[in-house]
């Protein structure tokens, strides 16, 4: 089972990347295929989209066939097909296809991952297993950053993108042959995901899931790259190391909050402290004027930091979810995290082209977008003061 869960992580890495890199392929796609940055954001969301619409399906398949079949199968199909598909892109629709097969292959990695986790490990770790998965596998956001940037310059972008499928297809097959599925639970409860969202305690729990890493992604995974560009004339390298950056400050804020609930006895405060703080940051890229380069760097790198409290999130929610419900209950928690991102990439897509009409400076339409973030944090987080806490 270790070489397994070793491949699990390994998926994960994939899923990480893929739903980061095209931010430092923004101009070569624009040259290439004549992708804009209003194309690639809704390319980024429909991999989003995809993976969130999957969710249930997959919750259903976690708890019916188990994790082996379910992740090995659609990463091999949707992840080593995609991957293909947008290696062979010439126009931004098959760029906007590749995407979404993609998100549909990573869709169930993580969740099986969780789904092991939940069934064969106590309750009380699950947060720290998790937030180390997670932490592990946000290497694939790094390769992601500056080296994607280099492959595409030195082997080309296509070359680059029929070398992961190929990655893809590997993986796949070795989840396959080594990934154990946890014995079925015996149980005489029927159940569903309607079962779920009769519970009043996760409908608090629901809205901050639903935006608190919409920033952290959307930023991270395409609107670094375009903004840094177009407000301070940085080339693709420089970007590479900016989003790097971003991406190790998200790796760090994943392990940081994994033990947190643990050491502190709380979750939802720990959850709470930490993303107010990174609804601070995206207020000051919202409200300060653009000076130096590196300091909005620096706000980014906090926005990953404090905003990376996906697994203590899913542990939250996973405390009220009955043992027969675990696989569609972390699936669900998953639909509304990464369906939020999903939802605001297209729409900051749409707010970005509105934005950027009569334009007086490049960073206009930038600010729209970060005051969107800011503002869907602060409903978030006033409605999940409410919420009742809970640690195993």
């Amino acid at each position: 089972m270790r070489a397994g869960l070793v491949l699990l992580c390994a998926a994960y890495v994939l899923s990480q990347f893929y739903r980061s890199f095209l931010a430092v392929l923004t101009k070569v796609l624009e040259q290439d295929v004549g992708a804009v940055p209003e194309d690639l954001a809704n390319a980024s969301g429909l991999w989003f989209l995809t993976f969130a619409a999957m969710q249930i399906p997959v919750g259903a398949a976690l708890d019916r066939i188990g994790p082996r079949r379910t992740a090995g199968v659609l990463l091999l199909i949707g992840g080593a097909g995609g991957a293909a598909l947008f290696g062979m892109a010439t126009q931004p629709v098959h760029i906007l296809l590749a995407m979404g097969l993609i998100g549909v292959g990573c869709s169930p990695v993580l969740m099986a991952s969780y789904y092991i986790f939940a069934r064969n490990y106590p309750a009380r770790v699950f947060a720290t297993l998790a937030a180390v998965l997670l932490g592990v596998g946000s290497l694939g956001n790094l390769l992601g950053a500056l080296p994607m940037a280099r492959a595409a310059e030195v082997l080309g972008w296509r070359e680059t993108l029929f070398g992961l499928a190929a990655v893809s297809a590997v993986v796949a097959l070795g989840l396959l042959v080594t990934v154990k599925d946890p014995e079925r639970v015996v149980h005489d409860q029927k159940g569903s995901v309607l079962d779920l969202l009769k519970m009043p305690a996760l409908w608090l729990i629901f809205p901050l899931t639903f935006v608190q890493y919409a920033p952290a992604a959307g930023l991270r995974g395409l609107w670094v790259g375009p903004y840094l560009t177009d407000v301070f004339g940085f080339d693709a390298g420089q970007v590479g190391n900016a989003t790097l950056v971003m991406g190790v400050a998200m790796i760090l804020g994943t392990f940081a909050y994994g033990p947190l609930d643990r050491i502190l006895g709380t979750r939802k405060w720990v959850i709470f402290g930490g993303n107010l703080i990174g609804a601070v940051a995206l207020g000051t890229l919202w409200l300060l004027p653009a000076g130096s380069a590196w300091t909005s760097v620096a706000l980014f790198a906090a926005v990953g930091f404090f905003c990376a409290a996906y697994p203590m999130m899913m542990a939250h929610g996973r405390s009220f979810f009955p043992p027969h419900l675990v696989g569609r209950g972390v699936t669900l928690m998953n639909l509304f995290s990464i369906g939020g991102v999903g939802i605001f990439q297209v729409v900051t897509g749409k707010v970005y082209r509105a934005a950027s009409v009569g334009a007086a400076t490049p960073e206009v339409p930038f600010d729209a977008l970060f005051a969107l973030f800011f503002g869907a944090m602060v409903v978030g987080l006033a409605l999940y003061l409410f919420c009742r806490d809970r640690v195993d």
